[in-house]
């Protein structure tokens, strides 16, 4: 009878603790995130407040530097009245196509290759040599290659996104493959599993990690490589009205441009973490994501 009113007293008070340090976690959080928000929205106003005092007040030039209120000016424009190459809707879906087309593609071709070169030394002893040359061509060179074999259209710059997104898919892909425990390979061997079933049920998802980290930047590098084949040559594109604007002088649209794009890459980040927390909800926070912003 003592022991069941002793944990009849006890159980009460666990309830409350436990709900006592879950409304405190909550409070923490919310804390925290206004906290960084603030710290956020005082870095921006320091930054564009700072550029335009100094752009009015002359010590910066906004001929070669443009200025906040023009760089607003320039959006309005765009959006608007649009460009000598049609609506800014018109180009950005252009160069999103293209950034997402690089992108597939290159990630596609990025964890095949480097699943398959890193889980079987002989093939990356034979093709190590030749991935670190491609890699080291300097990209610009590799688009104005692309713009004189292919021309003007979609496929230079598909194929520039491309590139570039799989030397980062790529070289993860091959590391996370051989940071695969090899003991937990060897004891799905012994079981009987085919070299398809360890890569299915062992390697890929070992090694998923390191590819889904891969792909917050590989994007970043597809909507790159997109500018940078559209400024070398394109018909229409954002790279191509960036490098309209720097023809003209004109800072402020270019500018504005870089802000739609971060727009863009924004939105994919997000819809990249999405994707990550779909495919890793099997494992547990660690400590580094649990804080990260």
């Amino acid at each position: 009878m003592t022991t069941m009113t002793i944990a009849e007293n006890l159980t009460p008070s666990t309830a409350e603790r436990e709900v006592e340090l879950k409304a405190s976690a909550r409070r923490t959080h919310r804390r925290r995130t206004a906290w960084v928000w603030t710290g956020r929205a005082a870095v921006a106003v320091v930054v564009l407040g700072g550029w335009q005092w100094f752009t009015t007040a002359g010590w910066i030039d906004k001929f070669f530097y443009g200025q906040p209120s023009g760089i607003w000016d320039s959006l309005v424009h765009l959006f608007t009245q649009g460009t000598a190459f049609g609506t800014i809707w018109e180009n950005l879906w252009i160069t999103v196509q293209e950034a997402f087309l690089g992108f597939l593609l290159g990630t596609v071709l990025g964890v095949v290759f480097g699943i398959l070169l890193g889980s079987n030394r002989y093939l990356a002893s034979v093709f190590g040599p030749y991935i670190k040359v491609v890699n080291s061509i300097p990209r610009i060179v590799l688009g104005s290659i692309f713009i004189v074999a292919f021309g003007l259209g979609v496929f230079p710059k598909v194929l520039l996104a491309a590139v570039l997104v799989f030397f980062v898919v790529f070289f993860n892909a091959f590391q996370g493959v051989r940071e695969v425990d090899q003991n937990l390979i060897a004891n799905v061997r012994v079981l009987g599993a085919s070299p398809f079933q360890v890569a299915r049920h062992v390697t890929i998802p070992s090694a998923m990690t390191w590819i889904i980290a891969s792909l917050h930047t590989a994007f970043g590098f597809a909507i790159i490589g997109a500018l940078v084949a559209e400024v070398l040559g394109a018909q229409h594109g954002v790279g191509l009205i960036i490098s309209q604007a720097q023809g003209n002088f004109d800072p402020n649209t270019v500018f504005a441009c870089m802000v739609i794009v971060a727009v863009v890459t924004l939105v994919a980040e997000y819809l990249i973490t999405l994707l990550e927390k779909s495919l890793l909800k099997w494992r547990p926070p660690s400590r580094s994501e649990a804080q990260a912003i």
